[in-house]
């Protein structure tokens, strides 16, 4: 990673009232960011001034809730760069988008393959198909700096035509980034079908699904300053045919008697019952949010406070990473020899820092490590070397308390 310059970026955590009411430091950007005031401001006003349901009744205030909603479809397709609407489908978050995929359509294929570095929710949902290793589900490798191995990816892709691909862009647990463009090619290349599990992607960085050509894109809200509750898939048009709907029920129906029922095209066919309304609208003010602020100006920040972070911690003793922060971002996982990382946390909480320890819903690759779990600090863009400076105290104090 290119070491850039410098920068105190305090004057974003205006923008966000958690630090306005709050003194903790807060490093769990991984597991769920903060929300700027138009995002909040944006739940109030729906709650407030229009609170109704959508797609259903036409009187001004559904008709304003309907709009609002639907405009965040539009935002999200052009933020993304899909092609049309069609292509963009509102869930509760990243777990629900694949476990969706997984049933709906993944399941006819033979072969899953997923990487090293997958979330829970990208390993779960394909054991309650009955899959295993080797036996429907497979796992490339990775090397001893977490990277993903190409060569035993198409080895797999080989020995498995048509497979359907599941794998993480930044691993939650350790930020490394998966080269997805190659990886979709390469599996395209064998007529393999791509899901990416996006769940950390946006608060980083700009993505392009023309670009990209992935069949499946998951998103998450939470994660990128959005609600809680809140996600997002993008499925490519050509598949929309071929997925099945998840759930039926209310606003998804075309026609309905005792005999049968139709639905409606994509996206309401998916998009069964009363939304997450509030969460959708919440959605398309911290999508415009970061694009006010813009990516190059993004991920400029991070990289530099990332830089910074790696510094500060190697200057530690004892310390012990799993991987370098060459092809990474956001999250930076450490333990320190003969040290508990519940330790560390609880000591760190005392002292009004935030971060979380342990296995990080990521238990395969743990294991693989012969390691209980890790330290993790998760960084955004509202994170400054003022924040990094007062985690280092205060691991330095915790250390001096645990060594005694």
């Amino acid at each position: 990673m290119k070491k850039t310059y410098k920068k105190d970026i305090n004057m974003f955590k205006k923008d966000f009232p958690y630090f306005q009411n709050s003194n903790t430091i807060y490093l769990d950007n991984a597991a769920s960011t903060q929300k700027p005031k138009c995002v909040i401001d944006s739940q109030v006003e729906y709650y407030e001034k229009y609170c109704a349901n959508i797609h259903r009744s036409s009187f001004s205030h559904a008709n304003k809730a309907t709009k609002n909603y639907e405009n965040t479809r539009k935002i999200l397709k052009n933020f993304i760069n899909a092609r049309c609407i069609e292509e963009i489908i509102f869930t509760k978050g990243v777990t629900e988008s694949i476990n969706f995929i997984a049933s709906s359509y993944a399941k006819e294929f033979k072969t899953v393959i997923i990487s090293s570095l997958e979330h829970h929710s990208n390993i779960v949902p394909w054991h309650m198909q009955g899959r295993e290793l080797n036996r429907g589900l497979e796992v490339v490798s990775c090397d001893d700096n977490l990277n993903f191995n190409m060569q035993h990816f198409e080895e797999l892709l080989k020995q498995n035509p048509k497979s359907f691909v599941s794998i993480t862009h930044i691993s939650n647990a350790f930020g490394k980034i998966h080269d997805i463009k190659s990886i979709i090619h390469l599996a395209h290349k064998y007529k393999a079908v791509v899901m990416i599990d996006a769940a950390q992607s946006l608060a980083h960085f700009k993505v392009d699904m023309q670009e990209l050509e992935v069949d499946f894109f998951v998103m998450s809200g939470h994660k990128t300053f959005a609600p809680t509750g809140l996600g997002a898939i993008y499925i490519k048009k050509e598949h929309l045919k071929n997925v099945q709907a998840y759930q039926t029920g209310g606003a998804t129906i075309h026609e309905v008697d005792y005999n049968s029922s139709t639905l409606l095209n994509s996206p309401y066919k998916f998009e069964a019952g009363t939304q997450n309304i509030v969460g959708v609208i919440g959605f398309s003010k911290a999508l415009e949010y970061i694009l006010s602020i813009g990516y190059e100006k993004i991920e400029t920040i991070e990289n530099d406070l990332y830089i910074y972070l790696d510094e500060e911690l190697r200057k530690l003793d004892d310390i012990i990473f799993y991987n370098d922060i060459n092809k990474a971002i956001g999250s930076r996982s450490f333990n320190f020899k003969n040290i508990f990382h519940d330790d560390i946390a609880i000591l760190l909480d005392k002292m009004n820092i935030a971060l979380r320890v342990g296995h990080h819903c990521a238990q395969p690759i743990m294991k693989h490590l012969n390691i209980k779990g890790t330290i993790r600090v998760s960084l955004a863009f509202y994170n400054d070397k003022n924040d990094i400076d007062k985690l280092i105290k205060a691991l330095k104090k915790a250390l001096s308390i645990l060594k005694k």
